[in-house]
């Protein structure tokens, strides 16, 4: 009786759902729904604002900044062991900043991450066939393009969202020739290069994509051909893969072998043996599965506890619904594999899926290097339901349906209010920048950024801030050091109140509305104040206006913590023969869009000056 009534529920809410998505049935929607939705996608990055994410302020400018400027190798280090990743994938956003306002910086890529559903509606195509509804097609493209992890990254500078793209052109270049791959020829050997030239760019810019290209080739044993056939498409697809790597991120691999002995620098040390980095490199185990039981129930662990996966709080119910549903189609098939068989094209996407996941989970465990597989998440799902259950769509429609609205509201990697630069940084005049050092000696904040404000002729050395130590590497430093009279500088972080933002808003706010200015304004904005809980303080003005202060629960001793901070460089300075002069830093203006980040410029001394 339950179910029969959830049954009817069920039928009703899809035939109201039917109504209103009708029009995505109409011949052009898909070519309307490519158009629309990164465009769409561009403006949903536009509200969001301005990039503020770690990665940006620590990597993504100043890499470029130091291939452009021949710093790489001068410079040491002032982005911690990220400073010698490959710069190729952050050209866009460098470039797009030095072109365009911020604003539409913020567009830009914002529906250039929207091609990612213009490449999901072309995969769905071709696994659904020419016969699916138009409306399914389009739905289960824009269910993949709800993804926590590819929305939380939407216009900002990471680099998942981008790099996915090529990964996903390699899936639909591989299923848009999927007849042609048995009858062995010209063309699949071409539609094979061509997949495996677009996971191998993706590789080569950023190398976590290795997951897929491992998961790409594997993919292809399933192929119904005999086992040599088979072997011939997966060899050849991975031939195009080292030939994609060369071309994305060759030329870096070697500008670091030769600059550093290791293309790798300064990860995977225990291959290449750097002197320049310790053996073990650089290698992340901190989000991997303990134990046999974590790795059988990891899906599971990491949606109740994302911070298990994730340093920023998504919501991951796909996860555990995916994993459920390939061991329940594994069971199911096992069971009916001799009454009916599941298509070449579906079992090729759903093994892809598996095994990225299995690999990203033993390698990784990092859930932003998941976006290209929970963009196909739902069309997994899908797919295997229309196996297991192929008279209960609706059933699969309804799960989907609540996992896309499950995702919301959206973490993010941080963001700022536009303005009208999107850098900016005050420095104070450096007297001669040709013998002078400026030093970073802090792990967080980041102050990477930073060092593209600095005068060319000075040099940046980072002091302990997360580059691996070796005494070659010490050495390295010394000798720069030695080199360099001086004055030296070092460029801190300054301590800010985060809520202070939001008090300035709502400042401007009131000051807009005219609230502030005199005594008559200040006493209607006392009025609402007692209406409306603002969480800012009122204080009057010797002038007649009144300005907002923080509550005293929210204040903070920043000039405490700015002493607490430089008292913590200058103990990481004595290890290097450095003296930090503390009497005679200054605070300095520096902001992220419209988002404050001041910082502090000290001198520096050699110790023994």
């Amino acid at each position: 009786m339950i179910l029969k009534l959830v049954d009817v529920r069920l039928t009703a809410l899809a035939a109201w759902f039917a109504r209103r998505t009708a029009f995505l049935n109409h011949p052009r929607a898909g070519l309307w729904a490519a158009v629309l939705v990164p465009v769409l996608l561009g403006l949903l990055s536009l509200s969001s604002g301005q990039d503020d994410g770690w990665d940006m302020r620590n990597y993504h400018l100043y890499n470029v900044h130091a291939l452009l400027n021949d710093r790489i190798g001068w410079d040491l280090a002032p982005a911690g062991f990220q400073s010698y990743f490959n710069p190729t994938l952050d050209l866009p956003y460098y470039y797009l900043h030095q072109w365009l306002p911020p604003r539409a910086v913020g567009f830009v890529l914002g529906a250039l991450h929207g091609l990612g559903f213009v490449l999901l509606l072309g995969i769905a195509r071709q696994l659904l066939g020419a016969s699916a509804p138009r409306r399914l097609i389009v739905l289960l493209a824009i269910a993949g393009t709800c993804a926590p992890g590819f929305l939380s990254e939407l216009g900002n500078s990471m680099g998942d969202n981008l790099s996915a793209l090529p990964a996903l052109a390699a899936l639909y270049i591989l299923l848009r020739q999927w007849e042609t791959l048995p009858q062995w020829g010209g063309r699949a050997a071409l539609a094979l290069l061509g997949a495996g030239l677009g996971m191998g760019l993706s590789t080569g810019l950023k190398l976590t994509n290795a997951v897929y290209a491992v998961a790409l080739c594997l993919a292809l044993l399933s192929v119904p051909l005999t086992w040599w056939q088979r072997l011939r498409l997966a060899v050849v697809c991975g031939i195009g893969v080292l030939v994609g790597i060369a071309t994305s991120g060759g030329w870096w691999m070697l500008k670091m072998w030769h600059t550093f002995g290791n293309p790798l620098f300064p990860q995977f040390n225990s291959l290449f043996h750097s002197p320049l980095a310790p053996e073990n490199g650089v290698i992340d185990v901190f989000y991997r599965p303990h134990g046999w039981l974590e790795y059988l129930f990891w899906p599971f662990i990491f949606a109740f506890n994302p911070r298990r996966v994730s340093e920023i709080p998504l919501k991951l119910a796909l996860w555990p619904v995916l994993y459920a549903v390939l061991l329940t189609l594994l069971v199911v098939w096992w069971r009916k594999r001799a009454e009916r068989q599941l298509a070449p094209r579906s079992v090729f996407l759903l093994l892809f899926v598996a095994l990225g996941y299995l690999v990203w989970m033993h390698m990784f465990s990092i859930y932003r290097y998941l976006v290209p597989l929970e963009l196909l998440a739902p069309l997994a799902i899908w797919l295997a339901w229309q196996y297991i259950a192929p008279q209960a769509q609706r059933v699969a429609g309804a799960v989907l349906t609540l996992l896309v609205l499950a995702v919301f509201p959206i973490a993010n990697w941080g963001h700022a209010d536009w303005a009208e630069q999107a850098f900016s940084a005050e420095l104070p005049a450096m007297a001669q920048p040709a013998d002078s050092i400026v030093f970073f000696a802090q792990p967080d904040p980041p102050s990477g950024w930073m060092a593209t404000f600095l005068p060319p002729e000075a040099r940046v050395i980072a002091l302990d801030t997360g580059m691996p130590d070796s005494p070659a590497w010490r050495a390295r430093q010394q000798a720069a050091i030695a080199e360099r009279p001086g004055p030296h500088y070092l460029v801190l972080s300054a301590a800010r109140n985060d809520r202070d933002g939001t008090r300035l808003r709502k400042l401007a706010a009131a000051q807009w509305l005219g609230l502030t200015d005199d005594a008559a304004g200040c006493n209607r904005l006392e009025g609402l104040m007692k209406k409306v809980r603002l969480q800012v303080e009122l204080r009057r003005l010797p002038s007649g206006g009144c300005t907002f202060d923080l509550l005293p629960q929210h204040r903070i001793d920043l000039a405490a913590q700015d002493r607490a901070t430089i008292a913590q460089a200058g103990q990481r300075l004595q290890d290097y023969g450095l003296q930090l002069d503390s009497d005679n830093c200054t605070t300095q203006r520096a902001a992220v869009g419209a988002e404050p980040r001041p910082f502090l410029w000290c001198g520096v001394r050699k110790a023994h000056d």
